[in-house]
């Protein structure tokens, strides 16, 4: 399986090209020529990643030179919070098509909604006319939240992993603006390492195929041609029953988030729904 169904019968890749600090215009292109040449076609990116236009004249380049179809294409991009009203959202979605270059987009995304834990997802899942299809989240082998990952299976959600081998890119981005961010480490983990070596894969291959192997798609993030179809080749192996217990059980919980909410600040402590910040 290389995709996974939403409840209306629309299919999303399980592996996708993720575009966050991705900012410089010729490193992106490249990486996306890359991306496409290697075979992904689904694109994760975001309003507030101000690189939309340049993900767009990429994509109008390979679409009009009849390479792709843009029905073989999977975009994703995101409401930014300044957007967060109704009466707003027509605006940013016109913004984000018209950058671009696309009619319509294959999923549209609440960037950094407060909480979304099982609760909210009860709650939402109570009074949506037209439910949520996706939810993208913080997860790898050290913080793998089982509770929330089954609430959304049993809303049929589709899930996103965003860091799904940790992000340790973020150090020089973090460092940047006077952030500590010290990588989790966990493609060094023993337990990773040893079954990387068993498959003759990659440990960030390994992590990936945890999730994808459960139907959870990963948008791993890479400028490097060689790590980028390295990514993507997740179908040529699968892991045994036993390598997923070991691998369930790097586990840590909420000790193993890496992302925190307070970069967010005062508002989120204000907010009616900051109590869920950090619960499932």
């Amino acid at each position: 399986m290389t995709s996974v169904k939403f409840f209306n019968g629309y299919s999303m890749p399980l592996v996708g090209l993720g575009t966050w600090q991705s900012s410089d215009p010729t490193e992106l292109e490249k990486a996306l020529d890359a991306a496409l040449e290697a075979g992904y076609r689904h694109i994760d990116t975001a309003y507030m990643y101000e690189n939309e236009a340049v993900i767009g004249g990429v994509l109008k380049r390979w679409l009009d030179s009849g390479k792709i179809k843009r029905e073989e294409l999977f975009v994703v991009t995101k409401l930014p919070p300044i957007g967060m009203r109704p009466e707003h959202v027509p605006h940013f979605i016109q913004l984000s098509l018209k950058s671009l270059q696309l009619d319509y987009l294959d999923l549209y995304l609440v960037h950094m909604p407060v909480g979304f834990n099982r609760p909210q997802i009860d709650r939402i899942m109570k009074v949506s006319k037209i439910q949520p299809a996706n939810h993208q989240i913080e997860l790898h082998a050290y913080f793998q939240r089982p509770a929330l990952v089954e609430a959304c299976k049993k809303h049929n959600i589709t899930i996103v992993a965003y860091a799904p081998i940790g992000s340790p890119g973020r150090k020089q981005l973090y460092a940047a603006r006077g952030i500590t961010f010290t990588p989790i480490g966990i493609m060094e983990d023993p337990v990773v390492v040893e079954i990387a070596k068993n498959h003759s894969k990659t440990p960030a291959q390994v992590l990936m195929r945890l999730l994808v192997q459960q139907e959870i798609a990963v948008i791993p993030k890479s400028v490097n041609p060689e790590r980028l179809r390295q990514n993507f080749d997740l179908f040529s192996f699968e892991l045994t029953p036993t390598e997923l217990e070991k691998l369930k059980a790097l586990d840590q919980g909420p000790d193993g988030r890496t992302f925190s909410m307070n970069l967010l600040g005062p508002a989120l402590k204000e907010h009616p729904e900051g109590k869920y910040v950090f619960i499932d």
